[in-house]
């Protein structure tokens, strides 16, 4: 069901000063000069008889709060306002997406972990999102740099999904001197269930057999992340 807003009657951004135009204010000044609402509306490009695409852009920022919250939505939550149908909903998603693919890539792929704040810089704009409990096994070098990042599963987090076989097949097979555990909690908290610890002692106990050690497990969520290693859970 859509939100309806009040109607009234504006004028077309085409006949507004050029110098108030979105996006002839971004060529003149640069993108830094938008406010948020007239970048969205760059991208939701037209609105209605009685909403400009500035408009809209105001009411998505106003009904759903700021970037990050609108950056997480999929486009069934953005149908839920009068104006925005499927391009539009389409086009900011994917502009959302390669915001954080870029945030993500924009750091060297073989980095030298150091502590689990290097894990979470790089993957807390790929994961933190995600309506999805994914699990992934960082690859390291000796030199503790990562190599290789490979998902294992995806779903809600369970002993079968996230099996020692499956973990440690790809270790072996990437030659891995040390692996780093990772998943994301879909509802932001970042504390660990009970199936959680209990996934992470199995694949530590398997880890030492197969001289693989397992340097820590990260529950990664929106702007924080709790580390095993440094809540004792996981020991030298």
């Amino acid at each position: 069901m859509k939100v309806d807003e009040p109607a009234f009657y504006h004028t077309r951004i085409t006949d507004w000063p050029e110098g108030e135009r979105p996006r002839e204010k971004l060529m003149n000044l640069g993108p830094s000069a938008l406010t948020d609402a007239e970048l969205l509306a760059i991208l939701i490009r037209t609105g209605s008889r009685r909403q400009t695409a500035l408009d809209l852009a105001k009411l998505l920022l106003s009904r759903f709060g700021a970037l990050p919250e609108l950056s997480v939505m999929d486009h069934q939550e953005f149908f839920r306002l009068k104006g925005i149908g499927p391009a539009k909903a389409i086009t900011l998603i994917a502009a959302f997406e390669i915001a954080r693919r870029i945030a993500s890539a924009s750091r060297p792929q073989r980095i030298k972990i150091t502590g689990p704040e290097d894990v979470f810089r790089r993957f807390e704009p790929l994961l933190a999102h995600l309506k999805k409990e994914v699990f992934m096994i960082l690859v390291l070098n000796s030199a503790n740099v990562l190599m290789r990042e490979i998902k294992i599963s995806e779903g809600i987090l369970n002993s079968s999904l996230v099996h020692p076989r499956e973990v440690f097949k790809q270790a072996i097979l990437e030659s891995a001197a040390s692996i780093i555990l990772m998943h994301n909690h879909p509802s932001g908290e970042v504390q660990p269930s009970q199936e959680d610890k209990a996934i992470t002692r199995r694949l530590v106990e398997s880890g030492r057999l197969l001289d693989i050690p397992v340097l820590d497990h990260l529950i990664i969520g929106q702007g924080r992340f709790f580390s095993f290693r440094d809540a004792g859970l996981i020991a030298d």
